[in-house]
């Protein structure tokens, strides 16, 4: 038989205090999981923007924040000086190019990264114009399209001066120590052919910052290496056809001055003065005002003197055209062995962020003194 237990007054006081206390404990875990997810949700659509942040992985290429991040921690210190150029940016934009893979004459990585250039420079207020010229292929004899770009800022102003690199890679990475990497391997050209492109894509967000009417052409160089055997295949021949062109159709401007970027993003950076650059008499004072400036900013890495001679795309500039343009090149990468080049270990791990900031800073204050 069920009997009927009486209940204390305090008893149902207890009870519903306890189903109270739960209610309540419920609802705070569900406005904590609510929060949480709230955190998660804002953190992917909207990632904090720091300056020194480590940079996230592009598909395809292994982690490159150490060294390059370590060394970004290092922009904006030149001098003490309130940064101007960003070497994060440029540094990104670096990653960027490389994630389209080899980028050699006339390869679906070379298109891409046309597209992506032209948006890029369009979007900063500058038309794009191509120079169009077409070679044969040295391997199997058919054509290669070839396209220089360029890239005016204050196109009315007739005394202009060339700031150039190369935008193509070496089909090959025939320097590296593993013979199937040779002749398979893909060699992605972080420092030898994206490091230039990428620091005229960060100045390109400066040019308002120099003297007003200051006519500049960014110029990028198609076909620097298309090259599968030495001797037998030609270098320069983009810098070449435009070198021609402008003897042989002057234009209405004239250049004035030029510098050629090349492997100027290896973390241990050193530039010297280059042989050709320092004995032309045209060039030689453009040599001294560009390291005299690094010198005032404090920029160890311009070491002013000569080490090494190199054939690049300044020779045709300078030759054919008579465009005074030196090279800014450093050729030690990553020291006197040279051993990163033209193998697979040209790759963005190996290019800091720190580098290209100290190089474009000090292009940037020699750009500020020119009227």
């Amino acid at each position: 038989m069920k009997s009927a237990v009486p209940v204390h007054p305090n008893s149902r006081l207890s009870e519903s205090i306890a189903k109270w206390t739960i209610v309540g404990c419920c609802l705070l875990l569900l406005g904590i999981v609510a929060v949480l997810s709230t955190v998660r949700i804002a953190e992917q659509v909207a990632p904090p923007l720091v300056r020194n942040q480590k940079l996230e992985s592009v598909p395809g290429i292994a982690d490159t924040s150490q060294p390059g991040g370590q060394s970004a921690q290092l922009v904006g210190e030149v001098g003490g000086q309130a940064p101007v150029f960003d070497g994060n940016r440029a540094y990104r934009y670096l990653r960027a190019i490389c994630a389209f893979g080899n980028r050699m004459s006339g390869s679906a990585g070379m298109e891409q990264q046309q597209k992506m250039l032209e948006k890029h420079f369009r979007g900063l207020g500058a038309e794009v114009e191509y120079q169009r010229f077409q070679v044969r292929h040295p391997e199997t004899g058919q054509p290669v399209r070839m396209a220089n770009m360029i890239i005016p800022w204050h196109p009315e102003s007739q005394q202009r001066i060339l700031l150039c690199a190369h935008y193509d890679t070496r089909p090959l990475p025939d320097r590296d120590p593993d013979p199937r990497k040779r002749r398979k391997g893909v060699f992605l050209g972080a420092n030898d052919g994206a490091s230039g492109t990428a620091l005229l894509m960060e100045l390109g967000h400066h040019i308002a910052e120099l003297p007003d009417r200051l006519g500049i052409d960014f110029v990028l160089f198609d076909g620097e290496e298309l090259v599968y055997q030495q001797p037998r295949d030609r270098y320069f021949l983009g810098s070449q056809w435009f070198a021609e062109k402008y003897r042989d159709a002057p234009p209405e401007y004239r250049y004035v001055a030029g510098v050629l970027f090349d492997m100027v993003a290896d973390t241990k950076l050193s530039i010297y003065q280059e042989g050709h650059s320092v004995t032309w008499p045209e060039t030689r004072p453009l040599v001294k005002e560009i390291w005299n400036t690094a010198a005032r900013l404090g920029v160890k890495e311009f070491i002013p003197r000569s080490r090494y001679t190199i054939q690049d795309d300044h020779l045709p500039l300078y030759n054919i055209a008579k465009i005074p343009v030196c090279d800014l090149i450093d050729f030690e990468y990553p020291d006197r062995s040279n051993r990163y080049w033209h193998t697979t270990s040209d790759a963005p791990g190996r290019c800091s962020a720190a580098s290209l900031d100290k190089v474009g800073r000090v292009i940037h204050a020699w750009l500020s003194t020119k009227r």
